[in-house]
């Protein structure tokens, strides 16, 4: 930057805290202190010899820094957005990791083609990383049955998810996932066979849909973006617990 400083419009640094006072840590652990000193706090000589801009959050930051003269930018509320956002989970524990990776490159073109969704998982660090680098994803820490159960009491969840592979130790399972799916106020896609179609009827209280991507996109996209179909659904749903 000092080498093309000409070519260099102008130079702003944000501060939504007291970053540039090391005192202000002080009660912090060493590891935070040492962050804001190597980040911030020793590069305000430099900062001032590029003719930094200083934007600060706070009328505090402002009077506390008022010799660089800085411009205070409060916050505001976002803009709302035209289309509320949708939920899509998967609630499965740790022996469901198979079909948490299977779903990855379904729950990645959904969320490319719809801005509009949001997946909310629950799971380890294992699937943090391999979630971390798609947008709109929440990954819940396991929790206990009765923390679960208010889980699912909150409003807002829209699609539910349950797949499952054909493995031996599936084969055991039981339909458990519809009576969580249908509790959350969600309508659930499901993996056909034995296990889901003991209640899952299909296009009548759910959807019955193969182990295939495409598939399942599709019925996603189909299913988050159609309210009256969901209503349908969800009512039957109700009504077969």
């Amino acid at each position: 930057m000092e080498k093309n400083l000409a070519r260099v419009g102008e130079v702003v640094v944000f501060i939504d805290d007291d970053l540039f006072d090391f005192n202000a840590a002080k009660g912090m652990s060493l590891r935070y202190r040492w962050k804001l000193f190597n980040l911030t706090w020793r590069h305000q000589g430099w900062l001032k010899k590029m003719g930094a801009q200083l934007w600060v959050s706070t009328p505090y930051l402002a009077q506390k820094y008022a010799d660089w003269q800085p411009i205070l930018l409060e916050p505001k509320a976002p803009a709302r957005q035209a289309k509320p956002v949708k939920t899509l989970f998967y609630h499965g524990s740790a022996s469901h990791y198979d079909e948490i990776e299977w779903l990855y490159p379904v729950v990645a073109e959904v969320l490319e083609r719809a801005p509009w969704l949001a997946f909310e998982i629950i799971g380890n660090q294992k699937v943090r990383k391999l979630f971390a680098n798609l947008p709109r994803v929440h990954v819940l820490h396991s929790m206990k049955w009765s923390a679960y159960q208010a889980l699912l009491r909150r409003p807002g969840r829209t699609v539910g998810l349950a797949p499952l592979l054909d493995s031996p130790f599936n084969r055991a399972r039981s339909h458990t996932k519809f009576f969580d799916i249908t509790q959350a106020g969600a309508v659930g896609i499901y993996a056909p066979g034995a296990i889901y179609e003991r209640i899952v009827r299909h296009g009548d209280n759910g959807l019955l849909v193969p182990m295939e991507k495409d598939a399942w996109v599709d019925a996603i996209m189909q299913l988050a973006g159609d309210e009256d179909y969901r209503t349908q659904l969800l009512q039957a749903a109700r009504n077969s617990l």
